[in-house]
């Protein structure tokens, strides 16, 4: 409500009551009405000074910083001074808008907070696990002073895979920070994926043996599909949704990889056959060191990094990735990937002269 209509309002109220009482002393209308205008014109007059001075100003006043703060000082100063027509009822509105997104960054924050310790929880754990495994084996070597020399080999042995996995995890580590900081540049190419996914098969392939895990990709992707995307950041993420296939499997299962042609992207999928997921863990399976079943994660390995970086990957070529499971039957792994146009090569027609 503008402030010459609230003042309006008020003057009319006073002038009304002392007119209403002026009736009931003089039984006058002349006097009624004359007491009316100049009633209302004075108290018009006086409430409008007083509270222009005393009220509004300050209104004002903070309707504007809080108007410029919400602005931010570049587009404050783009845009130039802003005085509102209505300040009463814009301030009102300014501070909910104001109360709501102070609320949002801080239940943000509070969000980030909790991210942060479960981060360092989960992180020293990580590293203790490992540590403690070697700190023991050289105390034990230490202990024996070398005299088996058999179980000096098994402990070196033991020793040297965990200083392996802390230096997966200080790798992971290390890339995943890059990725989130965006040090690490995403260089798009035009490459064949299915050409891809066949080099991914055939580096797995001992692997897949071992595990005793079938590959499959069909025949019909022969056909060569076209992407734009960074080549080896993909064979990344490959290599990484294929390894957790073989961890999660089942003992002769399968691994199939599929693609599917959309509008404008391709659908690729890696689907298995294992043990599954809860359908509970799915939207936290893309966090950084979560794991589902943690003591068969510890026997398998891995940094438990590797599907947050899966998704960093993806995310950095502005494409999406989910996952659907169902416990004991498998899970599929699906991102997409930006698809490139196949230049059509025509045939070299020669000039017929007639």
């Amino acid at each position: 409500m503008k402030l010459r209509i609230l003042v309006l309002i008020n003057a009319a109220a006073v002038a009304v009551t002392l007119s209403a009482v002026n009736y009931y002393f003089q039984h006058s209308w002349y006097n009624v009405a004359l007491t009316f205008f100049i009633t209302i014109i004075t108290s018009f007059l006086v409430f409008y000074y007083l509270i222009e001075k005393y009220v509004y100003s300050k209104i004002k006043l903070i309707y504007k910083l809080i108007h410029n703060l919400k602005l931010g000082r570049d587009l404050r100063d783009a845009l130039g001074e802003h005085v509102s027509a209505d300040p009463i009822n814009d301030v009102e509105t300014e501070v909910k808008e104001w109360a709501k997104e102070k609320k949002s960054e801080i239940d943000e924050l509070r969000k980030q907070e909790k991210f942060r310790r479960d981060f360092l929880s989960n992180i020293s754990h990580e590293f203790k696990t490992p540590l403690f495994a070697i700190q023991g084996y050289i105390e034990a070597l230490q202990d024996d002073d070398f005299e088996d020399k058999d179980m000096a080999k098994q402990f070196l042995a033991k020793a040297a895979k965990n200083v392996d996995r802390l230096s997966y995890l200080i790798k992971d580590l290390d890339e995943i920070s890059k990725l989130e900081s965006g040090e690490i540049p995403i260089n798009l190419t035009r490459f064949k994926i299915n050409d891809l996914i066949k080099e991914v098969f055939e580096s797995l392939e001992l692997k897949a043996r071992q595990h005793n895990i079938k590959l499959i990709f069909k025949q019909k992707y022969d056909e060569p599909i076209l992407v734009n995307a960074d080549r080896e950041k993909i064979r990344q993420v490959l290599v990484n949704l294929i390894d957790n296939s073989f961890k999660y499997g089942n003992e002769g299962g399968n691994t199939s990889v599929s693609l599917f042609e959309l509008h404008d992207q391709v659908l690729v999928e890696v689907t298995d056959d294992g043990i599954g997921i809860e359908e509970k863990f799915l939207p936290r399976l893309f966090e950084r060191f979560f794991r589902t079943d943690t003591s068969r994660s510890r026997q398998i390995g891995g940094s438990g990094l590797g599907l947050a970086i899966v998704k960093h990957i993806i995310e950095a070529h502005e494409q999406t990735i989910n996952v659907r499971s169902t416990e004991g039957l498998g899970s599929t792994f699906g991102f997409t990937l930006q698809r490139s146009k196949q230049t059509l090569h025509l045939p070299n027609i020669p000039n017929l002269k007639s």
